[in-house]
């Protein structure tokens, strides 16, 4: 892959890269083509990561959809789909991810805190892709807002020549964060789901009225009103750096959520100011 990329670099060729690890939707779409838009050759890569799997169960059954992702791809055009195996991403072994990089706390809170391991895994197979990509700017939507600013404080730790394109977040019309995961849900579960979505939206409507602990508190109680859900955590942090908020602060805040429904976990957040 990277030899022929690296050809088409030196005919004068610009390189888009959309990650991904298929069970495409329109979200994934979007990306595709915010990519085309900026640059000659786009190509796309799936490849689901064993390493940021800290729950065996869920890697088994996290959604394989190939010929559907490639129908998909084919019908906007994608130039190239790089689809390694697991021996080819990790040709010594799953070896441990490395862990000599300063994330500057951005990957022990939310996400970090519940899936112990799981950004380093990102990491380890962010890095792989990239090497095998080359120069590029690389799209990543931002429904997984703390992915993003781990791989953004990754790329700029070890100085990796890849632009990061940060894209919204593309949502169902009942307001839904698309998801890979969303197509487990059961068509009961698909309907409660959008309660997740619309507490975010409460959220935000509450940010410039309320104080942090009443947005939390009514946040919290919306949720755990639905016997269905189990709350894993709703935060409210510093958008740059995912600490908490502090005194006083309105802009720059993103809020976080991850909520279990049935066997599926879903995420969402929200820019509140």
């Amino acid at each position: 892959m990277l030899s022929k990329l690296e050809h088409l670099r030196a005919s004068g060729k610009s390189i888009g890269f959309v990650p991904t690890m298929g069970a495409l939707h329109q979200g994934h779409i979007a990306l595709v083509l915010k990519a085309k838009s900026e640059n000659d050759v786009v190509v796309v890569s799936i490849f689901v990561n064993p390493t940021q799997f800290n729950n065996n169960n869920d890697l088994l059954h996290y959604p394989r959809t190939v010929e559907s992702d490639r129908e998909l791809l084919e019908n906007v055009a994608c130039d190239l789909l790089f689809l390694p195996d697991v021996s080819e991403m990790y040709p010594d072994g799953l070896v441990e991810p490395v862990t000599e990089i300063d994330l500057a706390g951005l990957d022990v809170v939310m996400e970090g805190a519940h899936r112990p391991g799981h950004f380093l895994g990102v990491i380890q197979v962010v890095k792989k892709l990239f090497d095998c990509i080359g120069i590029c700017k690389a799209y990543f939507g931002e429904k997984d807002f703390q992915q993003l600013a781990v791989i953004k404080k990754m790329v700029k730790e070890w100085s990796v020549s890849v632009e990061i394109i940060a894209c919204a977040i593309v949502r169902e019309d009942d307001g839904l964060a698309m998801s890979s995961r969303n197509i487990r849900l059961t068509n009961k579960e698909r309907k409660v789901a959008t309660q997740i979505s619309k507490a975010l939206f409460h959220a935000k409507e509450m940010w410039s009225k309320c104080s942090l602990e009443e947005i939390k508190k009514n946040v919290t109680t919306l949720i755990n009103s639905n016997p269905e859900f189990q709350l894993e955590y709703f935060e409210i942090a510093d958008a740059t750096t995912l600490k908490p908020v502090s005194p006083g602060q309105k802009k720059n805040v993103v809020a976080c959520i991850a909520v279990h429904l049935g066997a599926v976990r879903l995420i969402d957040n929200i820019i509140l100011g």
